[in-house]
Order: structure tokens, then sequence, then C-alpha cells
């Protein structure tokens, strides 16, 4: 019985299909041309922008500039405003500018401040004072992450949680008005101010009490939030005029409508509460 042979393909039909099959995956791999720069650019710019501020005032800290650091935060503020805006106008908003913006966030309202207001005088308090010093960070970074969490693709009028730039601008009118602020925590060296307003400015991001979301300049925001609107006004006059004491009493302000209003809340419910309710 003989064996069939099998018969060897035509010369050069193996190097045509490999060179076939060569062109197909290059033109799979083949990455699509270029349509311009993407609109999430532009906020993103900004975004980094910040950061890059909050790199330089922790060198200025380090170097012993606090006021000059301070000035950076306030910089860096203003460009994590810019990037919510331009992202509006340029319809740019994306989850990638959302999660960029919490970490240069974290880096600038939360590393730097901490940095910040350690070397202003919690280093004196020793190990103390640097667990007390990385709150305003630790608590910020939760605070950004729940945040993250629960965002939607919209703002509303209220943060729940003090936002961290905020806590980060009390941090820096305590540097700006340095000189007050050392009259307040006495001559004799006394940090418990500080380190009281520190714990509570962390523990407050950490909360779930509404704070107001800044204000939007338009008409139709003026007529929904009347009392927002004059108080926006009225501090950005103080503000022009008084500068770094009005910063200082202004955030004071804030935070005391705040917790304020979440207080009342309470003292509400726990007066309108039915006691068969609870028991049952």
């Amino acid at each position: 019985m003989r064996l069939s042979r099998r018969k060897n393909p035509r010369p050069g039909i193996k190097q045509r299909r490999f060179r076939q099959r060569l062109i197909t995956y290059r033109e799979t791999r083949r990455r699509p041309a270029l349509k311009g720069i993407p609109r999430s650019a532009v906020p993103s710019f900004f975004t980094l922008m910040n950061l890059f501020c909050g790199f330089l005032a922790i060198i200025q800290v380090s170097e012993g500039d606090l006021h000059n650091a301070a000035w950076l935060i306030l910089l860096a503020a203003f460009f994590d405003m810019l990037d919510g805006m331009m992202a509006r106008l340029t319809n740019g908003t994306s989850l990638f500018g959302v999660e960029l913006d919490s970490l240069c966030d974290v880096v600038s309202f939360g590393v730097a401040p901490s940095f910040m207001i350690w070397a202003f005088g919690l280093k004196d308090l020793g190990t103390a004072g640097v667990i007390v010093a990385s709150l305003p960070a630790l608590a910020g970074a939760i605070r950004l992450a729940k945040f993250n969490v629960n965002y939607e693709g919209t703002k509303g009028a209220h943060f729940s949680g003090l936002p961290i730039p905020t806590t980060a601008m009390v941090i820096v009118a305590i540097i700006l008005n340095d000189e007050l602020v050392r009259e307040w925590v006495s001559d004799r060296g006394d940090l418990n101010l500080i380190l009281t307003t520190v714990i509570i400015l962390a523990g407050l991001m950490v909360t779930n009490i509404p704070f107001d979301a800044p204000p939007k300049p338009t008409a139709s925001y003026a007529r929904t939030y009347p009392a927002k609107a004059i108080f926006s006004v009225l501090s950005l006059i103080a503000l022009i005029i008084f500068k770094e004491v009005a910063l200082l009493v202004v955030l004071l302000l804030y935070l005391g409508i705040g917790m304020g209003r979440a207080g009342w809340q309470m003292v509400i419910a726990i007066r309108d509460a039915d006691p068969e309710e609870e028991l049952s």
C-alpha cells in the first residue's frame, strides 16, 4: 500500500500569507489621527497650575518664608476656581478632570497647609505637633475621596462637610495675620488656640455638616439666594479694603454660619421628634 504524498505548496505562497497577516496586524494597531486638543485639556491646565503653586508653597515653607507660601496657596485657590469655570464654559467636565482635581487639591490644600501650620508653631510641641499638623492633610484626603464617590456630575448649593480649600484658606489667614494671632495665643507661647483650631477644622471636613458652596456671579443666583449674594458682595468689598484681616473675619463668619445652622437644625429636629415613635 503506497502512502499518499502531500503536495508542497507553490513557491512564495507562505511569504504572501505572512505579509498579508503582517499588514492586517498593522492595520489593527494603527493609531487614529489626532483630532486637535480635547476640551478637558483646558481645565486640566489650570488644575495642574494649582498643583504647581502648592509645590512652590512647600518649597517656600522649607525655606522659612511662610508669607510667600500663604500667597501661593491663595494663587492655587484662584487656579482651582478657574478650572471649574473653564470646565463649565468649554463643556469639558470629565471623570478624569474630577480625579485630577482631587489629587492636586490634596497637595495644595492639604499637605502644603499642614506643613505651613507645623512650621508656624506646632513644631514646638514635638510629636503631638506633628500629629495635629498632619490632620488637615489626612482629613482632606478622606473628604475628597468621599466627594468623588458621591459626585453625580453637578454641584449643589451646599457641600457635605467643610471643603478642603476653605480649611487651607483658614490656615493661610492665620499665617498672614501672624502678629494678630500671636497676640491671641499670648506672650507665653501658649499654642492651645492654634491646636484646637486645627483639630476643629480637620473634624469639620469629615462631618456631614452642610456648608455653602461658592456663589455664582449670575442674576439667577442672586434672585434665588439673595442673602448669600449680599454676603458675598460685602465680603468682596471688605477683602479689597482690609485684605488679610478681612480674610480671617470672613472665614470665621463662614464657619460660624455653617456650624450655627447645623446646630439650629439639630435643635429643631430634637424638639419636633415624637417620643412615642422613637420608643416604638
